[in-house]
């Protein structure tokens, strides 16, 4: 779950968001690590009790819902992924100086091996955690390096000098939004990890997952705010990686595209896994054969990154169904908590069912704002 929400754009708005609030953004950390864990403990735990997939819980709560929920995730996993093979073979190429193409097609070729293994499972967990911390450690050198003001940050984080909600919930989007928090739990349920014997182990690894993602947002975020408060201006072309460029000059800007290129294959697994485990409860065929559909599914992102290179009209809409995902999403699950034919005889907190509904109403809000001012520029 935490490398999958690492992506290739989740460097960019950290980096673009950083420059723009400067200290002030720790506070937009903060108010998303708290809105981020009250929405993932609410779907993780529902998951884990209920023994469901996020589309059969829905469907449970609304018959068809969950169909509904799937066609969201599954579009916007596919559109997304396109940007993480774009972003891996970005990565390659910053790295080796290899055409991004063919970057984005060995990085396709390296998932699909992972995928095929005999032990894909496990393969997968351990690829995406190396990779994870991988990610962590270069970016802290680069961190260090350009020598952030600490305490400045550390105060703006509890007084803002500036609050962008915008920001908070693109964040939460970025962190929680689409397949990204599915893919966890769905994990835990394929391992045999549910039940209620298993609630804490769920609990803590939901918590966990976003203290990852969010660590790596911190260490990300200071490494930039280094740059910008010594007076450099990022590259909008690549803002995140002019941060590694100017605190560590070519080695740096190598060190950003290992970064890239791990976010981006790491993202790609996740979004194929995630998104076609919202298929495989429709038909057994899936389900019996689900690893040939997420090689497919890796494949034909790779053929359309390849064939169209910048596919923006296709973002374009992914990020405005984005912004609906969770909302539709997290609401489903908050009404199955309650639900005794979905849940038994599990009682949800009524706290953690508060602190659900306002990400709903929040990010509903921002969902429809998105796709009020993005829809008009597809035509």
């Amino acid at each position: 779950m935490a490398t999958s929400a690492i992506g290739p754009g989740f460097l960019t708005q950290t980096a673009v968001f950083t420059e723009t609030l400067l200290a002030s953004f720790a506070f937009v950390i903060l108010a998303s690590i708290i809105l981020d864990i009250g929405a993932q403990m609410n779907i993780w735990r529902i998951i884990a009790v209920s023994k469901k997939r996020g589309q059969d819980i829905a469907n449970a709560v609304l018959p068809g819902l969950g169909y509904i929920v799937a066609f969201f995730i599954v579009l916007g996993g596919l559109a997304f992924n396109i940007g993480n093979i774009g972003g891996a073979g970005l990565g390659i190429n910053t790295l080796l100086g290899v055409d991004t193409r063919i970057g984005a097609v060995i990085t396709a070729a390296i998932a699909i091996f992972i995928f095929l293994s005999k032990e894909a499972g496990m393969t997968m967990d351990r690829v995406v955690r190396w990779l994870g911390g991988v990610m962590i450690l270069l970016t802290a050198y680069v961190m260090v390096v350009s020598k952030p003001p600490v305490g400045e940050a550390a105060l703006r984080m509890f007084v803002p000098l500036e609050i962008d909600f915008l920001a908070i919930i693109t964040i939460v989007g970025g962190t929680v939004g689409g397949y990204i928090t599915f893919a966890g739990a769905h994990r835990l349920l394929d391992a045999g990890i549910s039940g209620k014997e298993h609630l804490k182990q769920v609990t803590n690894s939901s918590v966990s997952g976003i203290l990852i993602a969010s660590l790596m947002r911190i260490i990300l975020f200071l490494a930039v705010l280094g740059v910008v408060t010594a007076g450099f201006s990022l590259d909008p072309e690549n803002p995140a990686a002019s941060v590694f460029q100017h605190a560590a000059g070519e080695i740096g800007y190598r060190i950003f595209g290992l970064v890239l290129w791990a976010a981006g294959i790491t993202s790609v697994i996740g979004a194929a896994y995630t998104s076609v485990s919202f298929l495989r409860s429709f038909h057994k065929k899936i389900d019996q054969y689900y690893k040939y559909w997420i090689i497919g599914f890796i494949l034909f992102s790779t053929l359309v990154f390849v064939s169209v290179g910048r596919p923006v009209t296709l973002l374009i809409l992914a990020g405005a169904l984005n912004g609906l995902i969770l909302p539709l999403s997290l609401g489903s699950i908050l009404l199955a908590a309650h639900n005794s034919n979905i849940i038994g005889d599990y009682k949800h907190p009524v706290w953690m069912t508060v602190f659900g509904g306002i990400v709903v109403v929040l990010t509903a809000y921002l969902g429809i704002r998105t796709l009020i001012t993005t829809i008009p520029q597809l035509f």
